[in-house]
């Protein structure tokens, strides 16, 4: 009996399909982050100390290229060299399947990002304008003070089809094809995207390898969600393809403008960012979103995720043993 919970004995889309399933029950409890802070705040403070020692702006261009690449290698590869190690000592172990299903759903945030989408839906339909700006901004990097309720259900709507993509499918994805190496990894690259690879002249260059590495590593998962969202909702294929280019990124689109498509709703345009206005361009053709429109993302978002699950069963039931 304890052999069949052997980790070579449960293929890659059975143990995928297991750490989303645990993290979508369990999450990272609060309890457990206030005695062992989750792995990617471990992550975002290592990328800190690096990027204070080498982004001096006393350097050129090449060299802060060069240090960033250099910052990238050794978060990106020290999370995937933690996961190969992991992997190899489960491997050994006769229950060791259990702990890396742990392992994994730990680069996976299903049941955080439905929560935190949920809570600004839930303070915009009880009218509370102020609550639902806190709300919306632990999600958001955009200015909130100044957002009405529409502009509110917009940002959240964004946020909740991005992260479908970047907190579900890409590090399942990566989970399935890399295993424990494949999916530290990505939330590594991941997270030096979100802190150093960013447009301005601070971080322009040395972000560049952490902003191209993540475009990459996004490049397939992010048209899965796409397709995934599109599907949950019974439309917003063609809105996707035809705005997706659109939009600034070359993944996040996807997500986007298939979620505007099954919303009929207008996303993208204008925001602010530190004061200073980002022409965004607009994805979809409805009107602006108003709150009922952000429960609705909500229950594509849930189906979403049903049919991402769907998609690991079937693989696992197909999968050669």
């Amino acid at each position: 009996m304890a052999g069949e919970l052997a980790l070579e004995a449960w293929s890659p889309p059975w143990r995928a399909l297991g750490a989303l399933g645990l993290e979508a029950v369990v999450g990272y409890p609060t309890a457990l982050h206030r005695r062992l802070p989750h792995p990617v705040t471990w992550v975002g403070a290592a990328i800190d100390q690096l990027e204070r020692a080498f982004n001096r702006p006393d350097r050129s261009d090449a060299a802060r290229r060069v240090l960033g690449v250099a910052t990238l290698a050794i978060v990106a590869g020290g999370a995937a060299l933690a996961g190969a190690l992991t992997q190899l000592l489960l491997g050994k172990l006769a229950w060791g399947v259990l702990p890396f299903i742990l392992a994994g759903s730990v680069g996976l945030a299903q049941r955080s990002l439905y929560l935190h989408v949920a809570e600004v839906a839930r303070t915009l339909a009880a009218g509370d304008l102020a609550a639902a700006r806190e709300a919306v901004g632990r999600i958001v990097g955009r200015d909130t003070a100044g957002l009405d309720a529409s502009s509110v259900a917009a940002a959240a709507l964004e946020s909740l089809a991005e992260s479908f993509n970047d907190g579900v499918v890409a590090p399942a994805f990566w989970l399935l094809v890399g295993g424990l190496p494949g999916v530290f990894a990505y939330k590594a690259v991941n997270t030096a995207d979100s802190l150093i690879g960013h447009m301005e002249p601070r971080w322009r260059m040395f972000g560049w390898a952490a902003a191209r590495t993540d475009d990459l590593m996004n490049l397939i998962p992010a048209r899965i969600a796409g397709l995934l969202i599109a599907l949950a909702g019974g439309g917003g294929v063609r809105t996707m393809l035809r705005d997706a280019p659109r939009h600034a990124s070359p993944n996040a689109g996807w997500p986007e403008a298939a979620m505007a498509g099954v919303l009929k709703v207008r996303l993208g345009g204008p925001a602010h960012y530190g004061g200073v206005v980002s022409d965004r361009a607009s994805i979809g053709d409805g009107a602006a979103p108003q709150p009922g429109d952000l429960r609705r993302g909500l229950r594509v978002y849930l189906l979403a995720c049903g049919l991402l699950w769907t998609l690991f069963a079937f693989g696992g039931l197909a999968w050669p043993r």
